[in-house]
């Protein structure tokens, strides 16, 4: 079974910045950040293909996140990351890590992750 670890979650004020990394115990293809805040359901918040034949990298975002968040990847050390800049008060959430063992079209639903974190709480103070 496949572990998934976060880590680099904390607190920041408006227009701040963080670094999520998401370490993997095994390959999968696709990889994910999500979010869910309190009351509130869990959304996808960026997607990357892992480094594997043509599909590697391909990247898919939220609209919500779309020029400040920037998913990557570290296929040889199975690690993933999410770069955070200009955060804003809504971006308060739980972030959690998820993978699946196929590739990625689009920014899939939560259902169709395999694999999930534990999650790693982002706190953005206005």
């Amino acid at each position: 079974r496949m572990e998934l670890v976060e880590s680099g979650g904390g607190s920041v004020q408006a227009g701040g910045s963080l670094k999520l990394s998401c370490t993997a115990s095994e390959y999968s293809y696709c990889m994910a950040w999500f979010r869910q805040a309190p009351g509130k359901e869990r959304e996808g918040v960026a997607t990357i293909n892992i480094g594997r034949g043509n599909r590697g990298g391909e990247t898919y975002y939220d609209d919500s996140v779309k020029g400040r968040f920037t998913i990557s990847q570290d296929n040889a050390k199975r690690m993933v990351y999410l770069q955070m800049n200009g955060l804003k008060p809504e971006d308060t959430a739980m972030y959690y890590c998820a993978a699946r063992r196929t590739y990625c079209s689009v920014l899939h639903d939560a259902d169709s992750y395999n694999y999930w974190g534990q999650g790693t709480q982002v706190t953005v103070s206005s």
